[in-house]
């Protein structure tokens, strides 16, 4: 029993100790350097971002713009 006792005290231990674990907000677990919200944001800003390049590449496989050493993406 005592072995018993150990084990969960040390279990509860780690669990609280990996940071991605607490209670809080309503929420039992959350990664610890962003919120849900700002998770949601970045992934909407990725997928923007690559469907940009998604029509950046179509129009120039059937070149829908003038011919030029630049692409849109340079940055002056």
């Amino acid at each position: 029993m005592k072995r018993l006792a150990l084990f969960v005290v040390l279990f509860a231990a780690a669990i609280s100790g990996v940071g991605c674990s607490g209670p809080g907000k309503g929420e039992l677990f959350w990664t610890p350097a962003y919120t849900a919200k700002e998770r949601q944001d970045q992934i909407a800003r990725n997928w923007d971002y690559e469907g940009k390049q998604a029509v950046d590449d179509w129009d120039s496989f059937w070149l829908l713009r003038p011919a030029s050493h630049l692409t849109i993406w340079n940055v002056r």
